[in-house]
């Protein structure tokens, strides 16, 4: 190999080494390359990949602003769900509470009625006792004063006496009955 070398060498044609000319248009063209390429199009791909940072940076921070908000809201609804859920129980109460208030008031009343109108039903059985008692004596003297009449022989037409003699009669009824029942 270094003898294939050597040969090309002294050649002097080396095709490893360049000639003047082509390293004198490479630089100059790799210069002006840069220079376009720096000059021109590094500050709109600078300016394009600032825009596109701004763009994601811009989104990043209004998909964080809007989690903060969603859950703000998401916060609030629970909140006010939790305020309807209470406010649902209390109201449930207040029912349950007035129910029973109103069923306590229906009871009173009717206990009320009811007593009424066994006061009633008492005050009536008592004057229709009291009217039967009296037709009763009433009927009981005009046939103890006829009966008496006949066993006596003469009229017993006067009022007085016989009202007096009715009501000893059924006094003595009475006493008669009272001491059986002792």
């Amino acid at each position: 190999m270094i003898t294939a070398a050597s040969v090309l060498a002294a050649e002097g044609n080396n095709p490893l080494i360049p000639h003047t000319y082509e390293l004198v248009v490479g630089i100059f063209s790799f210069l002006v390359v840069v220079l376009v390429v720096g000059k021109l199009l590094v500050p709109r791909i600078q300016q394009t990949l600032a825009e596109r940072a701004d763009l994601i940076e811009g989104g990043l921070k209004r998909a964080e602003d809007a989690q903060t908000e969603a859950k703000q809201t998401l916060d609030a609804y629970k909140s006010q769900l939790s305020e309807a859920r209470q406010e649902a129980a209390r109201l449930r109460e207040e029912a349950r509470e007035q129910g029973a208030q109103i069923i306590a008031e229906m009871k009173e009343q009717a206990q009320v009625e009811a007593r009424r109108i066994v006061e009633n039903a008492q005050a009536q059985i008592e004057q229709e006792r009291a009217q039967a008692l009296a037709a009763l004596r009433a009927e009981v003297g005009a046939m103890s004063v006829e009966l008496a009449g006949r066993v006596v022989g003469e009229s017993l037409e006067d009022e007085a006496r016989q009202r007096r003699i009715v009501d000893r009669f059924l006094e003595e009824l009475e006493s008669a009955n009272a001491s059986k029942a002792l």
